[in-house]
């Protein structure tokens, strides 16, 4: 049941401002790396001002984070990256919530997918808005945007403080929310409005980026048997990737059991070649390899390593020239709500009882996120937000601002319960 001051706070909600929000920053093209990026950021701290929070808005010292032992890694090339952290200030000596979201979008892709600009948004049935990055995850922002000024607008006093993280580079490995804990941000929970289609997501699976160097042999393509094509020689390696992604998903985590292929092993692009009458004598193949709930990443390189020098081992060509193995790009750690912790069943109670329906399912999710380096800095968290992860990076991607809204009342409810009103 909702108490007084949670009641009054729902009914501060401006339904009609998440809307307009919603269009405004999807309008911006903030691809991971491009200057977008940076001018959201911007955009924000000017919102979170305008709701009276203090804002820690700082350009990220790149050097510094990528020598860090811990750095997770990144694929977009980029010359700056601007961190940014709201927090009211009000707050006595309660807890802190941290409310965190990603301003990055992916690429769109070809232009010719979508049924118009990719980055004018479109309204369809009065409800839904497709756009890249509808779901994933300018509608989590406006979430937490809206949760946080229905509060303010309530006039509600808080025992604790909320924090907003609004991070960059979540797509390509995680270095906004990295910089950001590096810097000192913390709190006692973290709520991420990730898309979780009516879902609580308590645990993410890892994803490590990867890259294989297959060696060929160059010849005229009129002797091609004077060569060895780096093509035919990369097939048995492709072959045993696919046994390797069989053997690493028997036997899943509860929470990954509702997937298909809870940790995917997919290769996602091929380059050989340079002359369409030559043998070519090098292979390059990047992919990403799936991290199991619980494994440590190194554990999962060694694997991968292991399966691919065996392979190598069982062929004439690959035994003499083996293929080479690189860890590139964006390199995420599984990560988990430890069991029994309360977040779960605060979150799930305020879905509940915000929005006057039952109390949503958990499960995991097979992809990586900002939630392991949450977690992996003992900071609880999960996932609850607005969409379906499966028209993300997509041409299809929408969301229905209902939902947003549905969880912009969750996350009012979740945050004054979590840190308390005076």
């Amino acid at each position: 049941m909702l108490a007084e001051v949670e009641a009054a706070a729902l009914a501060c909600l401006d339904e009609a401002a998440v809307g307009r929000m919603l269009l405004e920053l999807i309008s911006v093209p903030s691809v991971t790396g491009s200057a977008a990026e940076s001018e959201i950021q911007h955009l924000l701290a000017g919102r979170l001002e305008r709701l009276g929070l203090d804002v820690d808005l700082w350009s990220m010292d790149l050097p510094a984070l990528r020598a860090d032992p811990g750095f997770p890694g990144t694929e977009a090339a980029r010359d700056e990256a601007w961190g940014l952290v709201g927090y009211t200030a009000d707050g006595g000596d309660g807890p802190t919530l941290i409310l965190q979201g990603h301003v990055d979008v992916v690429p769109p892709g070809d232009p010719a997918a979508w049924d118009g600009d990719p980055f004018v948004p479109r309204v369809v049935g009065g409800d839904r808005v497709h756009g890249r990055g509808a779901c994933d995850m300018k509608a989590g922002l406006v979430a937490h945007l809206a949760a946080l000024a229905a509060i303010r607008a309530a006039g509600v006093r808080l025992r604790g403080r909320i924090a907003l993280h609004f991070v960059v580079g979540e797509e390509d490995g995680g270095l906004g929310a990295f910089g950001t804990l590096r810097r000192g941000h913390t709190g006692d929970a973290c709520v991420i409005t990730e898309p979780t289609a009516g879902t609580l997501v308590t645990a993410n699976a890892g994803a490590l980026t990867f890259r294989l160097t297959v060696p060929g042999a160059a010849a005229h393509a009129s002797s091609r048997d004077a060569g060895v094509s780096a093509i035919d020689a990369y097939l048995p390696l492709h072959r045993a990737l696919g046994e390797l992604e069989a053997a690493r998903n028997q036997d899943p985590s509860p929470l990954m059991a509702e997937y298909p292929i809870p940790y995917a092993l997919s290769v996602g692009t091929l380059r050989a070649g340079d002359w369409a009458s030559s043998v070519p004598d090098l292979l390059v193949a990047e992919g990403r390899l799936g991290v199991r709930l619980g494994e440590e990443p190194d554990a999962a390189r060694r694997e991968f390593e292991q399966w691919v020098a065996k392979a190598c081992a069982g062929d004439p060509w690959l035994r003499e020239h083996p293929a080479q193995v690189a860890w590139t790009g964006g390199q995420f750690a599984s990560g988990r709500l430890a069991d029994g912790h309360p977040l779960r069943r605060t979150v799930a109670d305020a879905c509940a009882d915000a929005n006057g329906g039952s109390r949503p399912r958990e499960r995991g999710a097979p992809y990586g996120s900002d939630l392991r380096l949450y977690t992996a800095a003992g900071i609880p968290a999960l996932q609850y937000g607005p969409g379906d992860v499966r028209v993300a990076h997509s041409p299809r991607e929408w969301v229905s601002v209902r939902d947003v809204v549905g969880v912009a009342r969750s996350v009012v409810v979740t945050a004054l319960r979590t840190v308390g009103v005076k």
